[in-house]
């Protein structure tokens, strides 16, 4: 008997979004651990906006825009339900209230509206001049490079393969944690081709736009993400999708934080195409809480 060859880790993730329904409204997914052993916060903002959408009326309506709230540590073995609420339904808006739980208490608590699309006016922020993807190191590479000098609790967070590739421009080098200005530009791209499904690639991209944000915070003070005396975790994330996208090309995330303040950063984030075309805006406060 022909053996399946294994799964990519994106082809993983891409059926960990397309959730099983368990009843009116109600909706599991399975984890996809990520080395963390914590449940990773973008995975239940993809999976969140996912059942949000299979509730929309049929006639092309997208996610516009998403405010979310973490409210527990979620962990990676277990299987999240998703309850979805039926806030609105108007002739060119709709709204969503979704709330994800694990055995039974709450984790995590979402609202989205979906819009018809429409013409209008437009305008955008240029995108910024920074070099383009290629020949720079991913960030499993850094980690690479740097797993002689990391402790090991931080090490097997860094050295699964992702789903999304994430090449950091100017990265925080974990063997010299130098203070610096809190901007940061990304790219990320998903590791192979997807299907032609809109709300798969904004899945997707919510899903990857946790990826390093609360952790430009800690720029200006030379700490990092990785640093085990560091407690590091999001609290909150909103994020506005203005112009059509694909995950599997690539994109250039660009990152700032304008505060820090009561162990908590505030951090914005803008998504550009490759050719200067703004599909996104993130913001995000998180927790960053020196341990010693």
């Amino acid at each position: 008997m022909k053996k399946c060859p294994p799964k990519s880790v994106l082809e993983e993730l891409v059926g960990l979004l397309r959730l099983e329904k368990t009843g009116p409204g109600r909706f599991r997914g399975q984890s996809q651990d990520l080395g963390f052993g914590n449940l990773f916060g973008g995975q239940v903002l993809g999976q969140a906006l996912s059942a949000a959408a299979a509730s929309v009326p049929a006639d092309r309506r997208r996610a516009h825009s998403l405010h979310a709230y973490f409210l527990r540590r979620g962990d990676a073995a277990r299987p999240i339900d998703y309850a979805v609420d039926c806030i609105r339904d108007g002739h060119s808006f709709t709204t969503r209230r979704i709330v994800a739980s694990q055995e039974g208490r709450a984790i995590f608590n979402m609202s989205v509206s979906f819009q018809v699309p429409e013409s209008g006016l437009e305008h955008q922020d240029p995108a910024p001049k920074v070099p383009g993807p290629e020949g720079i190191a991913s960030q499993r590479e850094i980690a690479l490079r740097a797993s002689s000098r990391l402790p090991r609790e931080v090490r097997t967070r860094f050295f699964c393969r992702h789903p999304i590739e994430v090449r950091p421009i100017n990265p925080m080098q974990p063997e010299s944690l130098q203070k610096q200005e809190p901007l940061r530009f990304t790219w990320l791209k998903a590791r192979g081709r997807l299907p032609d499904d809109e709300t798969l690639h904004q899945c997707l991209l919510a899903y990857a736009s946790d990826f390093g944000l609360v952790s430009t915070a800690l720029y200006p003070h030379g700490r990092s993400f990785w640093d085990p005396q560091m407690q590091v975790a999001s609290l909150d994330h909103a994020m506005w999708f203005h112009r059509d996208f694909r995950m599997d090309d690539w994109l250039l995330y660009t990152m700032r934080s304008p505060s820090a303040s009561g162990a908590r950063g505030l951090n914005s984030g803008q998504i550009f195409t490759r050719d200067g075309k703004l599909v996104a805006s993130v913001v995000q406060e998180g927790l960053i809480r020196c341990r010693a």
